[in-house]
């Protein structure tokens, strides 16, 4: 793959810049190098948007991290700092359905521990007996260094995007 951490982090945000309101943070949020938000409204109505049936939000937050050695202590700090900030931008509330919060750990070399906790990661939150929507935390981790991908079981998908974007031939010609 031959990527460093910033080349990586660079095609991630240009790739993410088509459908996320991407937020670039200039070193004052510590290892938090971006934001990025997805906000989606969807409806169904008869004739008229008065007469509504249904209507869903959903909102995703994914945050990229660079860090050059990740540590079980530095995944644990940063998974508690995005989960308090992922909580308090939500809007749980009628026709809120779902929130992901999405920390991508992008690293140089990681712990064994840190890989372990990151894969057992499980937080899933449901508000009002699941009336007003849920949220779960997906996390996934890329180690440069290795070229290898992890994340919890609600990160898998998170990962199926990293690659696509990280190794899509196509999009390395359009990028040239």
């Amino acid at each position: 793959m031959n990527y460093t951490r910033e080349s990586a982090i660079d095609r991630l945000l240009d790739s993410y810049a088509a459908y996320y309101n991407v937020n670039v943070f200039e070193g004052e949020h510590g290892l938090i190098t971006a934001r990025c938000d997805f906000f989606e409204h969807s409806q169904k109505y008869v004739l008229v948007q008065k007469a509504e049936l249904w209507s869903a939000d959903s909102e995703e937050f994914l945050y990229i991290i660079n860090v050059p050695h990740l540590t079980k202590e530095i995944f644990e700090e940063y998974r508690d700092i995005v989960l308090d900030d992922g909580q308090s931008r939500m809007h749980v509330g009628p026709g809120h359905m779902y929130t992901f919060i999405t920390p991508v750990f992008i690293t140089d070399k990681a712990d064994d521990d840190a890989i372990k906790a990151l894969k057992k990661c499980h937080i899933y939150k449901s508000f009002h007996f699941s009336l007003h929507g849920w949220l779960d935390y997906r996390t996934a981790l890329l180690i440069v260094e290795g070229d290898k991908m992890y994340s919890n079981n609600s990160g898998r998908s998170v990962v199926k995007i990293l690659k696509k974007v990280l190794y899509s031939k196509k999009r390395k010609e359009r990028l040239k």
